[in-house]
C-alpha cells in the first residue's frame, strides 16, 4: 500500500507490543497464550531473570535483547527498554516485552503500558504466573489457609530511597509475602515487629523458585532481624503461620516417595 501523500512510499503499520509475564521461574509454567505470542515476535525484549528455557519459544529469526536491569542502572535501562519498544513497533514489528512473574506485580509493567499508549503503540496483555502467588505453594505452603490465614499482603522489599514501606499497614495480614526483599531483610524483619507482629512468627525464603536450584530455608523473624538468615537473591519471603503447614504437606510427599 502506497501512501499518495507521500511520493508514493510504502506506509508502514505500527506493530503492537505485547507485555507478557514470563512465570515464576520454570518455562513450563508459561502460559498458552506466552508461547503462541513468543513464536509469533519479531523482537523479544527480556528480563535478566528470564530462564532461557523460557526463550526458546521464540521464533529463530526473532531479535532477542536482554533489557534486565543491573545494579546502578536500572533507570537508565528500563528507558533504553522503553525506547527500543517504541522504536521497533513504530517499525513495524511485533514486539514482545517479556517480564518475570506478572508484568503488574511490581514489574513496571503499567508505566510501560502508559508510555506506549501516549506513544500510539497498540498494547496487548499477556497475563503471567506471578512468583508471589505460585511460589510458596509449590514449596509446599498455602498462603491461606482454613482457620490459618484468611489475608494476604505482597510487598517490594526495594522500595525506591525515602520510600521505605509502611510496616504498619502490612504487618496485620495473616500471610506477608515480600518480593525483591534479601539485601533489606534485617530491616525488613525489625520494622514488622515494631509494627507488632511476634519475633517467633515464622519465615521461609525460598530462593531460585521453581527451577532445579531452588533452595527454602525456614527461620523465623527474629532470626531473620539478627541476620542467621542465609539467603541469596533472587528469592522470595513469605512470613506468617502458614509457613509451618509446610511440615505437613511436604512429609506428605516424602512419605509418598518412600512408599514408591
Amino acid at each position: 500500500m502506497r501512501d499518495p501523500h507521500e511520493g508514493g512510499r510504502p506506509l508502514v503499520t505500527v506493530g503492537t507490543v505485547h507485555l507478557v509475564g514470563a512465570g515464576p521461574g520454570d518455562a513450563e509454567l508459561l502460559t498458552v497464550k506466552a508461547v503462541r505470542v513468543l513464536g509469533a515476535a519479531d523482537v523479544v525484549l527480556h528480563d535478566r531473570l528470564v530462564d532461557p528455557a523460557v526463550l526458546v519459544y521464540a521464533r529463530d529469526r526473532a531479535e532477542v535483547i536482554d533489557v534486565g536491569k543491573r545494579p546502578g542502572r536500572a533507570e537508565q535501562i528500563q528507558h533504553r527498554a522503553m525506547r527500543l519498544m517504541v522504536s521497533h513497533a513504530l517499525a513495524g514489528r511485533t514486539v514482545v516485552r517479556l517480564k518475570g512473574g506478572d508484568p503488574f506485580v511490581f514489574g513496571r509493567g503499567g508505566e510501560e503500558w502508559i508510555h506506549l499508549v501516549e506513544a500510539g503503540i497498540p498494547v496487548e496483555v499477556v497475563p503471567g504466573v506471578s512468583s508471589a502467588l505460585a511460589l510458596p505453594g509449590l514449596a509446599g505452603i498455602p498462603i491461606t489457609h482454613r482457620g490459618v490465614a484468611s489475608s494476604v499482603t505482597v510487598v517490594t522489599g526495594h522500595a525506591p530511597t525515602g520510600h521505605a514501606p509502611g510496616w504498619d499497614r502490612h504487618a496485620t495480614a495473616d500471610t506477608v509475602v515480600v518480593l525483591m526483599g534479601v539485601e533489606h531483610r534485617r530491616e525488613i524483619a525489625a520494622g514488622l515487629i515494631a509494627a507488632g507482629r511476634p519475633p517467633h512468627d515464622p519465615v521461609a525464603a525460598i530462593e531460585q523458585g521453581s527451577t532445579r536450584a531452588e533452595r527454602v530455608t525456614v527461620s523465623d523473624l527474629a532470626g531473620m532481624a539478627a541476620g542467621t538468615l542465609r539467603i541469596s537473591a533472587p528469592a522470595l519471603l513469605i512470613i506468617g503461620p502458614v509457613v509451618g503447614l509446610r511440615a505437613r504437606t511436604m512429609a506428605r510427599v516424602e512419605k509418598r516417595a518412600a512408599v514408591a
